[in-house]
């Protein structure tokens, strides 16, 4: 089991410090234990404990009330919420602890009752990108194991492969052509799947390559089919170290293409950004960038 400071709940509950060791004294809703030099700590059944009852009190239930009640109410209770609530926090909640419990009945109903209740677009903005930037956080304190990342990845994955099957796009005059792709060594797919569904949606064409592409597979492929715009994502490659030549490389060999890069590399670089070039930080940037294109496409048609 994995171990936890009461900082580290407070990061993943959004329950601060103070009021987690005053419901601790007070309401006995979770219990530390110590080190052998004395030093408190939680375990992993404190942190899902702890998940459920900040996903009740932040809808409003009073923490004396949660005391009192049990697991298959507590249990009863979220799925209440994630069928009827409109607060998006009870859903990212509920993910996080189907990834926990590896539960994939639990993730099939809060997701459909998520597209069910905001759409399929807004649930993957709203709900299911943070959820993955609380992933990324837990990796930081250690909170998740890798095979419930991959686990509950998976099951996202599966949800954006179906649902880009099921597009059917009309593509319009002027219409500009996208390549995704991610760099050599990079796995993490599921922005650059879901910003593939995004911009087939508005009637614009991809050519997606995925995973982990060489370099002179991406130049080779602009070659032949002259995309508009490349788009990646760098969350792990390219290293520090390669992150600046890789990018004025890909500028210089392709310089009749506008490159989009976002991901947490992409912020770590410190050079002058090439002229083709765009880097931008958030997903809500990246959407808003192609919003403007199919703007664009629109008033010349």
């Amino acid at each position: 089991m994995a171990q936890y400071s009461i900082k580290d709940l407070e990061k993943l509950s959004g329950i601060k410090a103070h009021t987690l060791r005053i419901w601790e004294l007070r309401y006995g809703i979770i219990t530390p234990n110590r080190t052998d030099t004395n030093i408190r700590y939680y375990d992993d059944n404190d942190l899902r404990s702890l998940l459920n009852i900040a996903l009740l009190n932040h809808n409003g239930f009073k923490i004396s009330k949660i005391s009192g009640m049990t697991s298959a109410e507590i249990e009863n209770e979220i799925l209440s919420i994630t069928e009827t609530g409109k607060d998006v926090t009870g859903f990212i909640e509920a993910f996080t602890i189907a990834m926990i419990e590896l539960n994939e009945q639990k993730f099939e109903k809060v997701i459909g009752n998520g597209i069910l209740k905001f759409g399929f677009e807004k649930t993957m903005i709203e709900i299911i990108h943070p959820f993955l930037v609380r992933i990324g956080l837990m990796w930081q304190v250690g909170s998740i194991k890798p095979a419930q990342e991959h686990f509950i990845s998976n099951l996202i994955r599966q949800k954006l492969i179906s649902a880009i099957d099921g597009q059917h796009v009309q593509i319009g005059n002027n219409s500009p052509k996208f390549l995704l792709f991610l760099p050599e060594g990079e796995t993490h797919e599921l922005s650059l799947l879901f910003l593939s569904y995004f911009i087939r949606a508005r009637n614009m064409q991809v050519i997606y390559l995925g995973q982990s592409v060489p370099f002179e597979d991406i130049v080779s492929t602009s070659e032949i089919y002259s995309p508009d715009y490349l788009l990646s994502i760098f969350t792990t490659y390219p290293s520090i170290n390669d992150l600046s030549g890789y990018i004025n490389d890909l500028s210089s060999r392709l310089k009749k293409q506008k490159i989009i890069l976002s991901g947490y590399r992409s912020l770590d670089f410190k050079g002058e950004i090439p002229v083709n070039a765009v880097t931008l930080k958030q997903i809500k940037d990246i959407l808003s960038f192609l919003q403007n294109c199919q703007v664009e496409v629109s008033l010349k048609n």
